[in-house]
């Protein structure tokens, strides 16, 4: 099992429509953990930590969001686990 973190900012109209809520189920679904939170610029930063397979599904579904948001964009760092547990918005 290969286990990797990733800082993740998402570009575009993701507040206000319930991206947070909504990128916490996908990433508890898929046994993501970590957190997502708004930032005063206006996008989105998520911490997911978890399975290589699982983080790259997340990441794939952050690229559109739920139906609400209109992501633009997606920056992404690779950092190292930090043995997270659960998975947070803020």
């Amino acid at each position: 099992m290969t286990v990797i973190a990733k800082k993740i900012w998402v570009s575009g109209r993701v507040q206000g429509v319930s991206f947070r809520y909504y990128t916490q189920c996908e990433a508890e679904r898929l046994g993501v953990n970590g957190y997502a939170r708004n930032l005063p610029d206006g996008r989105v930063e998520v911490l997911a930590e978890g399975e290589l397979a699982s983080v790259r599904q997340l990441l794939n579904w952050l690229h559109t969001g739920p139906d609400t948001a209109q992501v633009t964009g997606l920056q992404e760092d690779e950092i190292a686990p930090t043995g997270l547990h659960g998975f947070e918005t803020g």
